[in-house]
């Protein structure tokens, strides 16, 4: 039988799974328990923390877009990122990419403080820094490619190569692109993260985060940590993502096409000092991001020749860019990282992570592209 593609398996995902009224979408449960059949006789679910009907038709439709053995949903992208720390002993040397999320490297940093953890950030897109960094024993290299906020790309594949030997587990944040557009655990990676807010529920009105594991092993550990820490996601916040998730194949589409547009603009602008893109050829990861990656994304960051002055100003003037945190919803965003998204980052860790207070972060929304780019062309002109 010819399997379906993935862009099918999104939209498919849960469909006709009612047993009872053969609803078409699956209905929502929002019920907090189960009733047992009998002493010792538990059904499939018990108590919503530990398992839910609608999460588990979410952790299988990203386990299955991501071609992974199961998958955990919850509560928000951080609380992902904590039940796979917590996979970890106490005294486990982590290896992270030194730009990712301010989020992510707040947490690892705090583990560190406490004494939990033992954690090295290095420049993962240079393998030779890689490969120095893992002649010390290590216990996970954590990705993130693209970084946020510079778009920096790693191989993955390569990463992959230098950690199995030493029986290191490789953790990616796949969250800028989604498996539509990239797959890491297709390029050897053991465990795969999402803030499922951006792209896979793709409208801004729903925080969740999902986990998806190479190997059921890994699974299991990973939804006994989720359950033991409370952090799996809610019924309702499952439902309404999956029916995001049913879109998410012609939003990308539309997200792609306006990024190509808003990057043209953006590059031929006297105002603009750098365009961070990995579709640009220019780009120092271009060529591994076209090997591993489906698409270039929608997601730009760029720096002003005036600095934060000129950044201020550009998003006081913006009107199709809505000056706020978070990504992937089908409106358009405009962030400033140093001050936003990335302010738990001393001036040091960012300067170290190569950006400052001129860096403007875009997230790229699905509204008509040459509105966009009129809307940048009238705030660029003012600078």
């Amino acid at each position: 039988m010819r399997k379906d593609s993935p862009h099918t398996q999104a939209v498919r995902a849960g469909l006709e799974s009612d047993l009872h009224h053969g609803a078409v979408v699956p209905p929502l449960h929002l019920s907090t328990n189960y009733t047992f059949t009998g002493l010792g006789q538990k059904r499939t679910f018990d108590y919503s923390r530990s398992g839910n009907p609608t999460r588990q038709i979410l952790a299988d439709a990203v386990a299955q877009l991501e071609g992974g053995a199961c998958g955990v949903i919850t509560a928000t992208g951080m609380a992902a990122i904590t039940v796979v720390c917590h996979t970890l002993k106490r005294g486990d040397r982590v290896i992270a990419s030194h730009d990712c999320y301010g989020g992510t490297q707040r947490l690892l940093n705090a583990l560190s403080a406490q004494g939990f953890l033992e954690v090295e950030f290095v420049d993962t897109s240079d393998l030779a820094a890689v490969e120095r960094a893992l002649v010390t024993p290590c216990a996970l290299l954590w990705l993130e490619t693209p970084s946020n906020p510079l778009l920096n790309i790693t191989d993955i594949d390569a990463c992959v190569a230098l950690a199995r030997p030493r029986r290191v587990t490789v953790a990616v944040d796949n969250t800028f692109l989604s498996p539509l557009w990239q797959q890491p655990l297709r390029l050897g990676a053991d465990v795969v993260v999402h803030s499922t807010t951006k792209y896979l529920n793709g409208h801004s009105d729903v925080v969740g985060g999902a986990i998806v594991a190479a190997y059921p092993t890994l699974g299991q550990q990973l939804a006994w940590w989720a359950n033991c820490l409370g952090v799996t996601g809610g019924a309702f916040d499952a439902y309404q993502t999956l029916r995001g998730l049913r879109t998410l194949q012609p939003r990308l589409k539309a997200h792609e096409q306006n990024a190509a547009a808003v990057v043209q603009t953006l590059a031929a602008h006297a105002a603009v000092k750098h365009v961070y893109y990995p579709g640009l050829p220019q780009h120092p990861g271009h060529a591994i991001a076209k090997r591993q990656q489906a698409s270039f994304g929608a997601m730009v960051s760029f720096t002003l020749r005036g600095g934060r002055a000129a950044c201020e100003q550009l998003c006081q003037r913006l009107r199709l860019f809505s000056l706020a945190e978070s990504l992937g919803g089908v409106e358009s965003l405009v962030a400033h990282p140093s001050s936003m998204t990335h302010a738990a980052m001393t001036p040091e860790q960012q300067h170290a992570a190569g950006f400052g207070e001129d860096l403007l972060r875009l997230s790229v929304g699905i509204e008509e592209s040459a509105d966009l780019v009129a809307d940048l062309q009238q705030a660029l002109a003012t600078l």
